[in-house]
């Protein structure tokens, strides 16, 4: 899939880009406010905000609409930054290209849905704006790809993915969560640039520093971070947006790492041929363990012993997270593994008695 460098587009030579604004546009006033602050910050060269706001109950606020759009526009003109909005239907693709809108973005809650996908990437059609695609709500990589293939297929081409997490059945720190192995996966599969929106993924402001600096170590390609001049008053999501002061603080604590090696491409090659031969061993040795497991299963289905013995399990787990401190393993990986591996045993053998 043929995607356009989005860095060259707009970069900052100290690190990735960045975009910012506020959750909503609220008022003149306020999108005034916080673009000429953000302005002042080098590093930002996307001025976001929302339009249009999808909300749960129509007694929220969902936005300004196209009022909204003509304040976009007037800051950009004041300050030179460039505007970006979310758009859910081709009424609001429309709008926005007519207020000069530079970029767009697909939300969430949109993506999870190809016929509306597929409306968005009709009305794009014949467009040369930059598309930016969150992801599901879902973790559904197949999901997030197609909808990419619909714009591409549409002609869109200036594509790139926004990682702003999951929703996620047990509780955790996160808003969102990462999930890190499902935006590492679109990048494998279609080589896309890739924004990390820490805002949304957190949730509150406590979080926002050490994600964002995760995001960067797993080369991500730049950071959306959702800001405001009076984030106790803001209209949605004020526990997650910061000042413009604590933005370029943030910004002033983050470490920029390079995406590549500063060793000989001989010795990463050698130790890439390494971890190729070691995957293969893997999968050798997994093998083996199903075949093992078949036979037992067999075993069991001759003498009716049933598939599921819980109490072994729950010793072999716990004997494999204590070999995996022993061994300076992440424990979460190791159970993930192993769990992984136990249904697929559990299915085989149940397999069997069909």
């Amino acid at each position: 899939m043929l995607m356009f460098d989005l860095k060259s587009w707009f970069a900052h030579p100290s690190g990735p880009f960045l975009i910012s604004g506020p959750c909503s546009v609220e008022s003149e006033k306020q999108m005034m406010e916080i673009a000429l602050a953000l302005s002042k910050i080098t590093q930002v060269k996307v001025l976001r905000g929302g339009i249009w706001k999808p909300r749960t109950r129509p007694s929220d606020f969902e936005g300004k609409g196209e009022e909204g759009l003509r304040w976009l526009l007037q800051a950009k003109r004041e300050t030179g930054l460039l505007t970006a909005t979310e758009v859910a239907i081709p009424a609001h693709v429309e709008l926005a290209l007519k207020y000069e809108v530079d970029a767009l973005w697909i939300g969430a809650r949109t993506v999870v849905n190809p016929f509306s996908i597929q409306a968005l990437a009709d009305a794009l059609k014949g467009t040369d704006i930059p598309v930016f695609i969150k992801n599901p709500v879902s973790p559904d990589l197949k999901l997030w790809i197609g909808a990419f293939e619909r714009l591409q297929k549409a002609g869109v081409i200036r594509l790139a993915g926004i990682h702003r997490g999951f929703q996620h059945y047990k509780e955790t720190p996160y808003r969102n969560f990462p999930m890190w192995e499902i935006p590492i996966g679109l990048v494998q599969k279609l080589n896309v640039p890739i924004v990390t929106d820490i805002s949304h993924m957190c949730g509150n402001r406590d979080l926002l520093q050490t994600t964002a600096q995760y995001a960067l170590d797993l080369a991500s390609d730049g950071l959306m971070i959702e800001c405001h001049c009076h984030p106790e008053a803001a209209l949605t999501d004020s526990q997650q947006q910061i000042t413009p002061d604590s933005l370029k603080e943030l910004i002033d604590k983050l470490e920029f790492r390079s995406k590549t090696s500063g060793m000989s491409e001989r010795d990463l090659a050698g130790m890439r041929s390494e971890i190729d031969d070691i995957d293969k061993e893997l999968l050798q040795l997994l093998a083996r363990r199903m075949d093992l497991s078949t036979q037992i299963g067999q075993y069991k289905k001759s003498h009716n012993v049933t598939v599921v013995q819980m109490d072994r399990w729950n010793k072999i787990l716990a004997d494999h997270l204590a070999m995996a401190e022993i061994l300076g393993l992440e424990k979460d990986m190791v159970q993930s593994l192993f769990e992984a591996i136990h249904k697929a045993s559990v299915d085989r053998q149940a397999r069997l008695d069909t």
